[in-house]
């Protein structure tokens, strides 16, 4: 499962965060990593530089095998907050979409 950051200019995108965000998304997304092929991670503010509440946004689109791509977005207060809940939706969507193609394989 290869893991691409895309940051905007607001946002830092240093290694270090980016090591941090790919161990929490890679550890979030265990049980399905052998259906990703890829994550694309983007980080933006969107309020620009002006303060605001939950405008933090991180959208994780996710390549999976034999599928159109599945995008979700979380904002949040912190970058921190913002990755973690795409994740939990990510993992969610994930569930359910495996879940239905499990079904219907036993099913056909």
């Amino acid at each position: 499962m290869k893991i691409q950051f895309n940051t905007d200019k607001t946002i830092s995108g240093n290694e270090k965060d980016q090591h941090y965000f790919t161990s929490l998304i890679e550890e979030g997304l265990r049980n399905f990593e052998s259906h990703i092929t890829r994550i694309e991670v983007h980080l933006s503010d969107e309020n620009g530089n002006k303060e605001g509440p939950n405008d933090i946004r991180c959208l994780l689109e996710t390549r999976i095998e034999g599928r159109q791509p599945l995008a979700v977005s979380c904002q949040a207060d912190t970058v921190e907050l913002s990755v973690s809940g795409a994740i939990d939706k990510l993992t969610t969507s994930l569930e359910t979409i495996l879940g239905r193609m499990q079904n219907h394989n036993t099913t056909t």
